[in-house]
């Protein structure tokens, strides 16, 4: 994914760039920009292209600092791409960190046009209190765009942002934003919440599980970011969060079939997983299921859970499940050669498994 949004910042991009700023400010210096970006483009990957994005508007925009906002503020909605927008907050995080209250004011209306949610960190890292209180008054903001930041923007864990050490070691700071967000109408709020709990369950399972058990259920919103928030403490097989989404007892049920096939696979090849279930249950029952993928390594074995399906199997019933997965590599996963158990999860337990043997 970031080599395709690394090409986005590209040649043509930044003679528009030049050709936009310099409608909107004569103080503008076109050569100046399109020589700092275009110098060295080829060899830069994604971070360094949006970095040098926003050094060159500061070196060929001899403005003071909020007059560079007002310009970029204009900019902003003539910019075709959400994800190149990201630059101007980025802008506000290298040369605003002296003016706070212009420079979150910059943030809150540059996230409409490509999230402020890395530009953000700096702030709460320099004055974790102020940038929090002002966040949790985004919480409440009309624009969801806001809002989604007041809660993507404090996550302790964003990938491909600045960890908050200090939120990581201590997350409650930031509960009163997620209390006021827990039954928001918008998804995209939603899943940021979820995500931000998400976060917090990985170093702080029982304050997180704290937190949610106290909200309202029964609100459908709310039921949906409880389960999505502890999908990483249901694929651990936690008693509290299956508790929370009516799994948390044993399933009574036989694992009439569990079989992976083909049984032998190159890269490339697509494995099918097939389970056929027999309730002994006199009601229904909720079942998580999951399956837990055994990684060959070399001299010893990684190992990965996946999600499959959560259901209510009705009692005495019988229900077949098949689940397709391509085996191929990822730039976070090589796989090996060899014998690759894969064992089946439900509601927290494994009950049974099967293999497949993979050739490179």
């Amino acid at each position: 994914m970031s080599s395709a949004l690394k090409d986005m910042f590209d040649a043509a991009l930044y003679r528009t760039l030049a050709s936009e700023l310099s409608a909107l400010s004569p103080a503008f210096d076109s050569a100046a920009f399109l020589s700092h970006t275009l110098t060295g483009l080829s060899s830069r990957e994604l971070m360094p292209r949006m970095r040098r994005t926003t050094e060159a508007v500061a070196l060929a925009l001899p403005l003071p600092y909020r007059d560079q906002l007002t310009v970029l503020r204009a900019l902003a909605p003539r910019l075709q791409s959400g994800f190149v927008a990201i630059f101007l907050s980025d802008f506000v995080a290298q040369y605003g960190l002296d003016d706070f209250e212009t420079s979150l004011d910059a943030l809150r209306f540059f996230t409409r046009f490509g999230s402020s949610e890395f530009a953000i960190r700096p702030f709460i890292e320099r004055d974790q209190p102020h940038t929090l209180a002002v966040l949790l008054s985004w919480a409440a903001s009309d624009d969801e765009h806001v809002r989604r930041l007041a809660s993507e923007g404090s996550r302790p864990r964003l990938p491909w942002g600045r960890r908050l050490t200090a939120l990581v070691a201590d997350p409650s700071p930031t509960f009163p934003i997620l209390e006021t967000l827990r039954a928001d109408p918008s998804l995209y709020v939603r899943k940021s919440v979820a995500n931000h709990l998400n976060d917090i369950a990985k170093d702080h399972p029982e304050t997180a599980l704290d937190l949610v058990s106290a909200w309202d259920r029964s609100d459908a919103r709310t039921a949906w970011i409880i389960r999505h928030a502890l999908r990483t403490l249901i694929k651990r097989g936690h008693p509290r969060a299956l508790a929370l989404i009516g799994a948390g007892t044993a399933a009574k049920l036989d694992v009439v079939r569990f079989v992976a096939a083909p049984r032998k696979l190159t890269l490339g090849d697509t494995l099918t997983l097939t389970a056929t279930l027999t309730s002994r249950a006199a009601k229904a029952q909720r079942l998580v299921i999951d399956y837990v993928l055994h990684y060959a390594r070399a001299g010893k074995v990684s190992v990965k859970v996946f999600k499959w399906k959560t259901l209510d199997l009705l009692p005495r019933s019988t229900v077949t499940l098949t689940k397709r997965q391509v085996i191929r590599d990822f730039s976070t996963r090589r796989h090996h050669a060899g014998r690759h158990k894969i064992e089946l999860q439900i509601n927290g337990r494994r009950l049974a498994e099967t293999a497949f043997t993979l050739s490179i």
